[in-house]
């Protein structure tokens, strides 16, 4: 168990009320309701960036999301090494997964430079 990348999780949970019920149901799809292991905060970021990836394809804008990508990459930039990782591999490495480029588009304008930097290490490439 992490207590600090579990808080993490819980803020977002709280400031962004509707994204989070929508990867808590991604969540569940993934892992049932398995709550109760010490991985379950890093793995819900997993679902986040599933559930983000969602509403990309569904044309929702760019801009409902600006300020949750902004509480991310300033978390990632003073978040211990385990909050680090979880936004580096369980978020961005998923994030854009299946997403088509046209759709990809604002999502990728709106990422905060720290956020393209650590997809386009792992992927090397943009998602565009």
């Amino acid at each position: 168990m992490n207590k600090l990348r579990d808080e993490f999780c819980q803020l977002i949970k709280k400031k962004y009320p509707a994204i989070a019920g929508r990867a808590d149901v991604e969540y569940e799809r993934l892992w049932g309701d398995f709550t109760d292991s010490e991985y379950y905060s890093y793995s819900w970021f997993e679902a986040l960036a599933n559930a983000l990836n969602e509403e990309m394809k569904q044309g929702i804008p760019a801009s409902e999301y600006s300020n949750l990508f902004s509480t991310i990459s300033a978390n990632f930039e003073k978040g211990d090494e385990n909050i680090r990782q979880c936004i580096d591999v369980a978020f961005v490495e998923n994030l854009f997964w299946q997403v088509p480029g046209g759709k990809a588009s604002s999502y990728w304008a709106t990422l905060p430079e720290i956020l393209k930097e650590l997809y386009v290490d792992f992927h090397h490439r943009t998602p565009l």
